[in-house]
């Protein structure tokens, strides 16, 4: 009598399992990380060109005005370079980043500084460049994760190679939150004074610059005693900028 023959199943063992789900998992890892350097590496190309329309900020701070029961004001008119005075432009690289035109995106040293300063528990000026704020502002949200800060950091290697000292400035004081709904230098310089911002005087951008760091706490005029003396601070800094060429 013939013995039938039963053909075995052929079972993957555990660690074949395994093995097939974590090639999945890395291919799965390694497209979106393409796509994410592909749409990445396009919107910077794209505002190297365009004026860049809102920034995440500004959608933030809707959402929070709008939670409060606040009015949403919403202040951003876009102004070429050309048409913002060259006082703003040096009093921000007197008051935020010494070194803007000179270094490739970090000041390594105000880094070291502020991270000295920050341990021994004293409240001081952080360590960010202006492409460093720059690249936060336009691409990113406000935090202090080690995620975004490592994004951060390359989305500012990607707008130094792509766009330049002088986008970057650009892009800078067209985007920066300078009063509470009011963004850019053109909108500073009609909120506070009433005027252009191709018109603004060493101590009229000296008070923009002044109030950078909380811009919907401090007033540009009007001052308290402590923004008065940073105006005059940034002012005597910036005649040590001498001529900006980008």
């Amino acid at each position: 009598m013939a013995t039938k023959v039963v053909p075995k199943k052929n079972k993957k063992t555990p660690k074949k399992e395994t093995t097939s789900s974590m090639n999945r998992i890395s291919r799965f890892l390694l497209k979106m990380l393409l796509w994410f350097f592909g749409i990445s590496l396009f919107f910077v190309v794209l505002f190297k060109f365009v004026p860049v329309p809102f920034t995440p900020l500004m959608v933030i701070r809707a959402i929070e005005n709008k939670s409060a029961g606040k009015e949403v004001y919403f202040n951003h008119d876009w102004e070429p370079l050309e048409n913002i005075s060259v006082n703003l432009q040096k009093a921000v690289i007197a008051s935020e980043d010494g070194t803007f035109l000179r270094h490739n995106g970090f000041d390594f040293t105000a880094m070291q500084k502020a991270f000295k300063g920050n341990s021994r528990g004293r409240k001081i000026k952080g360590g960010s460049t202006i492409s460093q704020q720059t690249a936060k502002n336009v691409f990113l949200w406000q935090g202090r994760s080690y995620v975004r800060k490592g994004l951060e950091a390359y989305f500012t290697v990607l707008i130094e190679l792509v766009w330049g000292k002088e986008r970057i400035m650009e892009v800078y004081l067209n985007s920066i939150e300078m009063g509470d709904g009011v963004y850019g230098a053109q909108a500073a310089a009609e909120h506070w004074y009433r005027k252009d911002a191709a018109n603004l005087t060493p101590i009229q951008a000296a008070g923009i610059a002044a109030i950078l760091p909380s811009p919907r706490k401090y007033k540009a005029t009007g001052s308290s005693s402590y923004i008065n003396n940073r105006k005059s601070k940034i002012v005597r800094v910036m005649r040590t900028v001498g001529k900006i060429e980008y």
